[in-house]
C-alpha cells in the first residue's frame, strides 16, 4: 500500500501519526503537533511541480512545492501529490526556485505579473508547510519583473539577477525622414547586474554597463542578446555570466537566423564591485552558455565547469580555470561521450567528487505531447570526461526536461524527479560513485503538468 504523505514535520511526528500516513485517502490533512518536534534525520527534499497553463508541459499555470524527508524520498511506498496538496509559490508563471545547501530554506523570486521581481524565502517544515521568513524585497526596479536570477555558492548569502537590453546603432548618412540610407554600425548591449543579500533581504549592489564583442564580430552583426547563470570563481573575486549571441544582417539590420555559431562566450566581472566586464571565448566549444532555468556552471576543484547549448557539434562541458580564461585543452563533447548526435544539455549538477548527473536530449529524441524532445539522464565524470546514460530510470516520449531546475546533492547521492508530462512518476536517487539507482517516492501528476526538479 502506498503511504500518502500529506503533512509531515519530523520523524517523531511521522511515527506518532502512522495511522494517518498509512491512509490511502488524499483528503486527510491532520494537524501535526508543533511543541514536541525533533529534528528530522537527513535533510528535506522539496519537489517542485509546474502546472499546465494553456498547453501540456508549458508550466504556465503556476508552481507548487512539497517537501519530504530524504528517507521518505527514497521510499517507493511513499506517495505525494503536490498538485493536490502542495504549497503554491507566488509567481505568475513557472517560479525560479533556489534552495539552501542543506535543504532547510527555499528562496523564490516571482516571475512576471503583479508580483514579478519580489523576493521571498521560506523555512521548509515538511509537506505543504513552508513558513515565510524575513521581509520581502523587490528587485524589479533593477532588473524588471521577469528577472533571471540564481543563488551563488557562497554559503547561501547572495543571489544575483541579470538582464541585457540591446539597441542597433547606425551612422547618420541618411536624412531624418529616410533611414534606409543609414549604415548599420553595431548593436549596443547594456547589461544590468544586481546582487541580493539573501539573509537580510536587501540589495547589496547594482551596476549597469555596456558589454562589447570584438570589433570584427560586431561589424558582422553579432551581439550578446541574453545573459544568465552567474557563478563565482574559486577566489571569490570574479563573477562569470553565461551569454547567448544573436546576429543581424549588417546590410539590412534585420535578424539573421542562418549564421555561423561562434565560440562559446562568458562575461567576466570583478566581484563584488560588478565592474570591468570583459568577454572570454572558448575554442573548445561553440554556442550559448546562459542555460535556461537551471544553474549552468559550477565550481569544482578550483575551476568552473560550464555547459553549453546549441553547439553544432553537440553540447560540451567547458572549463574556466583560476586565471579566468577558458582551458581550451579540456575537450569534453557529449556527442562523443554518449555516442549520439546533437546532444543538448538541458540541466546538470555535479557532486563534490566530480561526478555529475546531466539531463539531456539529442537529435534522435522523439517529440512528445509538449512538442519537445524526449529527455534522458546521464552520469558524467568531469575528470575522465566520460558520460553514460542512466538506464535504470524509465523513459518515454512524453518525458521531457526542458524546464528542469533542481537537483539535490546529498554527499555522493543526487536526487532527481522523473515523470512524463501528465503522468505519474517517481523520485530517483543516483549514487554517483557506484552508479546505483534507487527508485523512491511516487509523484502523483495531473493532466498536462510536469515536475521540474528536487531542491
Amino acid at each position: 500500500m502506498k503511504r500518502n504523505l500529506i503533512h509531515i514535520k519530523s520523524f517523531a511526528v511521522a511515527f506518532a501519526t502512522l495511522g494517518l500516513l498509512a491512509s490511502c485517502s488524499s483528503d486527510d490533512s491532520g494537524d501535526a503537533p508543533t511543541d514536541t518536534e525533533e529534528p528530522i534525520a537527513g535533510r528535506w527534499i522539496t519537489v517542485a511541480a509546474a502546472k499546465m497553463g494553456d498547453n501540456p508541459g508549458d508550466g504556465n499555470g503556476g508552481t507548487l512545492i512539497y517537501s519530504l524527508s530524504s528517507e521518505d524520498a527514497k521510499d517507493p511506498t511513499v506517495s505525494i501529490a503536490p498538485f493536490d496538496n502542495g504549497f503554491i509559490v507566488p509567481s505568475n508563471r513557472t517560479a525560479r526556485l533556489q534552495s539552501s545547501e542543506d535543504g532547510s530554506t527555499m528562496f523564490n523570486i516571482s516571475y512576471a505579473g503583479d508580483t514579478g521581481g519580489n523576493y521571498t524565502k521560506y523555512t521548509v517544515e515538511g509537506g505543504q508547510n513552508f513558513t515565510k521568513t524575513g521581509t520581502e524585497v523587490s528587485i524589479a526596479p533593477y532588473v524588471g519583473t521577469a528577472p533571471r536570477w540564481i543563488k551563488l555558492f557562497d554559503g547561501d548569502q547572495t543571489g544575483t539577477a541579470v538582464y541585457v537590453s540591446t539597441e542597433h546603432q547606425f551612422d547618420d548618412n541618411g536624412t531624418p525622414d529616410d533611414a534606409t540610407d543609414d549604415t548599420y554600425l553595431r548593436t549596443e548591449a547594456t547589461m544590468g547586474v544586481v546582487t541580493l543579500d539573501l539573509e537580510n533581504s536587501s540589495i547589496k549592489n547594482f551596476e549597469e554597463q555596456s558589454i562589447s564583442l570584438s570589433a570584427e564580430e560586431e561589424a558582422q552583426g553579432y551581439y550578446i542578446s541574453r545573459i544568465d547563470m552567474p557563478t563565482l570563481n574559486a577566489a571569490g573575486d570574479k563573477l562569470y555570466i553565461g551569454a547567448r549571441l544573436s546576429k543581424v544582417d549588417p546590410a539590412t539590420a534585420e535578424s539573421d537566423s542562418d549564421y555561423e555559431i561562434l565560440g562559446s562566450k562568458t562575461i567576466v566581472l570583478d566581484y563584488p564591485s560588478l565592474l570591468n566586464p570583459t568577454v572570454i571565448t572558448s575554442t573548445a566549444g561553440n554556442g550559448n552558455t546562459n542555460g535556461y532555468r537551471s544553474i549552468n556552471a559550477f565550481l569544482y576543484n578550483g575551476s568552473v565547469y560550464q555547459a553549453n547549448q546549441s553547439d553544432p557539434n553537440g553540447s560540451h562541458i567547458l572549463k574556466i580555470d583560476a586565471d579566468n580564461e577558458y582551458d581550451n585543452s579540456y575537450d569534453f563533447n557529449l556527442d562523443d561521450a554518449l555516442g549520439v548526435e546533437g546532444a543538448y544539455i538541458l540541466a546538470w549538477r555535479p557532486a563534490a567528487n566530480g561526478k555529475a548527473v546531466v539531463a539531456y536530449r539529442h537529435n534522435g529524441s522523439a517529440e512528445g505531447i509538449s512538442g519537445r524532445g524526449e529527455s534522458f539522464f546521464a552520469l558524467v565524470d568531469l575528470n575522465a570526461k566520460t558520460a553514460t546514460t542512466i538506464n535504470d530510470i524509465p523513459y518515454e516520449v512524453d518525458f521531457e526536461l526542458f524546464q528542469y531546475q533542481g537537483f539535490v546533492v546529498d554527499g555522493d547521492d543526487i536526487y532527481v524527479t522523473q515523470a512524463p508530462v501528465g503522468k505519474n512518476g517517481n523520485i530517483y536517487v543516483i549514487n554517483t560513485v557506484t552508479g546505483q539507482v534507487t527508485k523512491g517516492a511516487e509523484l502523483v501528476n495531473t493532466t498536462g503538468s510536469h515536475f521540474i526538479g528536487a531542491f
